[in-house]
């Protein structure tokens, strides 16, 4: 295949927008989140011709909102789901050491024995990082990677995270797990990968009606109508993909992270791992971020009705992470602590479980009964054999010429030079909007705020540097146009 440059910007995309529907190509996808864009990697790797379809921006719906973890699946061996936990330390160990090392790095968990963490808690939680290490040396991760749980004294636990509860402190356990630099970067990284490899992405696309020869789409900048021809078709819209494919029941879950100032939890060095009252299964981690923050998450509720284009917290899943956390800080964090919140949800494929958490986590690839290929549930951390699954089966459905995935070994392309200048404390340097905007796809200041950044992650943030973004967005659009 012909090497193309892995810039996207809007004069690549007026380009390919005008060649759409000149010609036939081998994988229409549809959906521009992690697994939409894991799938056109995948078959542009095979050789093959690929055009995607998104119709807000690269990583809009639930790509963004996840807690940033490239896991093991600790919380799928609690629950004796023994397969997908196989499955997700080994697509990290690919992740970590093939494909993305220089956007994961390790991450340290800690499981305080507190008088928060009943005995069973600590038992459970000790045995299931144990288990967890059994499947890191399974995939043949190497310790300079992921070191070995340890347990730790009361001192070290402290240090860790200085924000603990002193009284009724007996140490605790230390994992490590991998953690994205941002789930969002990773969504534009493979895009923009897939584009080196010649695919066509199209952004602010929308697909109204699939075909198994293709779909009917509109630009959503002009209203245009396009008719875009292929030889199959995959769905990968994710909680919306019923919409496309009313055969399809997706029972979306609501996961929700509040956002706080490292500096109230005393800038830990390592997350927190808080169980559950009363379970061994479920947790709600303290995970730091770059520039000053900690994210805290995650709910697992049901949300029924129709699916919001961008999903809200709820008061009450901001109570419950707030009220989870406390339960082992020395002081607690107060509501008005709270800098920011957000909430994806998960493409659930409904199995009549009575409740979310009860839902396996594989994901499904199937075809329609249209004829083309559906892809949904798993998570992010096994995007890549998603999507290996999905052109797997839509090279067998059309018979395509194409060889096996190669994508356990293509490591992504480098964005050093989008990562390093970064943001700190709300505010954005010009060199990562330009490379934002010329090179990643952005178009519009909410897609450096809220993607390229996740300065809009906290709506103060977002409001002192929005005029500043804006203007810096308009005059390199108008140099590209």
């Amino acid at each position: 295949m012909t090497s193309h440059s892995p810039d996207l910007n809007v004069a690549r995309r007026a380009a390919e927008l005008r060649r759409a529907g000149d010609e036939t190509v081998d994988i229409l996808v549809i959906g521009g989140g992690i697994t939409g864009v894991g799938v056109a990697l995948d078959a542009a790797a095979r050789g093959l011709r690929v055009t995607l379809l998104e119709a807000e921006d690269l990583a809009f719906g639930t790509s963004r909102f996840s807690s940033k973890l490239v896991h093991g699946g600790l919380r799928y061996l609690a629950t004796g789901d023994v397969a997908t936990a196989k499955e997700s330390a080994f697509e990290r160990h690919l992740l970590m050491t093939r494909i993305a090392p220089h956007l994961i790095r390790p991450l340290g968990q800690l499981l305080p024995f507190t008088t928060g963490v009943t005995a069973r808690q600590r038992v459970a939680g000790a045995i299931g990082m144990a288990m967890g290490d059994l499947l890191r040396m399974r995939a043949r991760t190497p310790r300079r990677s992921l070191p070995s749980p340890r347990l730790v004294s009361s001192r070290t636990a402290q240090r860790l995270v200085p924000s603990l509860a002193h009284a009724g402190l007996r140490g605790g356990m230390l994992s490590y797990d991998g953690q994205l630099v941002d789930d969002a970067r990773l969504v534009v990284t493979v895009a923009r990968t897939a584009a080196g490899l010649g695919a066509r992405i199209l952004t602010r696309v929308r697909a109204l009606e699939l075909r198994r020869d293709g779909a009917t789409a509109e630009d959503a900048l002009t209203g245009e109508r396009l008719d875009v021809r292929a030889r199959t078709v995959v769905n990968a819209t994710g909680v919306w993909a019923g919409s496309l494919d009313e055969s399809i029941t997706v029972r979306p879950s609501r996961g929700t992270h509040i956002v706080l100032d490292a500096a109230d939890l005393g800038d830990p060095a390592a997350a927190l791992t808080i169980p559950h009252e009363g379970s061994i299964s479920r947790y709600v981690f303290a995970l730091p971020q770059e520039h000053g923050r900690v994210i805290v998450g995650l709910t697992d509720e049901d949300s029924p009705g129709p699916v919001p284009r961008v999903p809200m917290a709820t008061e009450g899943d901001i109570a419950f992470l707030l009220t989870n956390l406390n339960r082992v800080l020395s002081a607690p964090i107060a509501r008005d602590q709270v800098r920011g919140s957000f909430a994806g949800l998960r493409p659930l494929v409904d199995t009549g479980a009575t409740s979310t958490a009860d839902i396996s986590r594989r994901h499904l690839v199937a075809i329609s009964g249209t004829g083309f290929v559906n892809v949904l549930g798993g998570k992010l951390t096994t995007y890549r054999r998603m999507a290996e699954d999905a052109v797997d089966l839509a090279v067998d459905v059309a018979g395509l010429d194409a060889g096996p995935s190669s994508t356990a070994s293509l490591r992504l392309t480098d964005t050093a030079v989008a990562v390093a200048p970064g943001w700190d404390r709300g505010h954005v340097s010009r060199a990562t909007i330009e490379f934002a905007v010329r090179s990643e796809g952005a178009m519009t200041a909410d897609d450096v705020l809220d993607r390229r950044t996740r300065v809009g992650l906290v709506d103060e943030d977002r409001k002192r540097q929005r005029a500043a973004v804006e203007s810096v967005v308009a005059e390199i659009l108008s140099t590209l146009a």
